[in-house]
């Protein structure tokens, strides 16, 4: 196993911003993103970094802004380390894998969420009002059962701590205005539809997953940030795949269940992860990297 990425601070660069995973810097015309093995949940970082991590991120996202790019632009200019501006050369080792040269734009202040089936949050909100994010369900669905259709369940975009808040279509529209809203409904449910399509012929279900749009200077509507990745989805195994439970997973809710297990409260701060939750976290990671994009570290 490599030596695990808590965070950057590549001598010569600006100092990044950082996020939940991602150091972010400004290079002046474009952005240098570095995905680094911090691992959230539940919102929070945890104290113990997943070795490999930010690759797999990368290297599903590169994947699948190539597969979506007949359906809407992104953000990536170059994920060739030896492509970037000549400051960050010296860092090459520590970039190339895991880190994307991309374009500067303006991110809309929404989580497009979007579920495919009904689990985690969306199953507790179904049992208890007959609806997810106040859209009613037919009766008698089960955990895990698949949606009549996808559906999309926006929400804020916290800062690193605090919670994502689940917002109406209306309110989307009242942050975005009615077009660019029904623009990024309709390109996530796209994005999604097509994503899940070509995961089934992998053998994984897409569950549920969550996209970031950015607008460019002409207002154009840009796909940025991450895709499809298992930081953002819910990947299930098909062959293992029963509704009426909960379902063996890619993806951190190996964590997240590991957490609920000890009955963590959600806040920080977070507990420290054993050693055989952080390893089978990587396993499961470079498993949908595999099976996902054919891509192996």
């Amino acid at each position: 196993m490599t030596q695990a990425v808590w965070q950057t601070d590549l001598a010569g660069l600006p100092a990044p911003r950082r996020g939940k995973v991602r150091d972010m810097y400004d290079l002046g015309d474009a952005l240098l993103m570095v995905a680094t093995d911090r691992l959230s949940a539940f919102d929070v970082v945890m104290p113990d970094p997943v070795p490999d991590k930010g690759k797999v991120l990368t290297q599903i996202s590169l994947y699948w802004f190539r597969t979506m790019a007949r359906l809407v632009g992104n953000h990536v200019i170059t994920a060739n380390a030896e492509e970037f501006p000549p400051e960050c050369l010296p860092h090459a080792d520590v970039l190339r894998g895991r880190s994307i040269l991309v374009k500067k734009l303006r991110p809309l202040p929404v989580e497009c969420v979007v579920r495919g089936y009904i689990t985690g949050s969306g199953w507790k909100s179904y049992k208890a009002e007959g609806a997810v994010c106040g859209i009613p369900l037919p009766k008698g669905l089960a955990e895990s059962d698949r949606l009549p259709e996808p559906l999309f369940t926006p929400t804020t975009k916290a800062e690193t701590g605090a919670h994502d808040e689940n917002i109406t279509f209306q309110e989307v529209e009242g942050l975005l205005g009615a077009e660019t809203a029904a623009k990024v409904r309709n390109l996530s449910i796209a994005i999604y539809s097509e994503g899940a399509r070509l995961a089934l012929s992998r053998g994984i279900l897409i569950a549920d997953t969550k996209f970031e749009f950015g607008q460019d200077a002409d207002g154009g509507i840009v796909l940025i940030d991450e895709v499809l990745t298992p930081d953002s989805s819910r990947f299930w195994p098909l062959d293992t795949y029963a509704p009426g439970r909960s379902q063996d997973s890619y993806d951190k809710q190996y964590v997240r269940d590991y957490l609920e297990a000890i009955k963590w409260e959600k806040k920080p701060p977070a507990p420290k992860l054993p050693e055989e939750v952080i390893v089978k976290t990587r396993e499961k990671y470079v498993q949908a990297l595999e099976r996902l994009a054919g891509v192996t570290l």
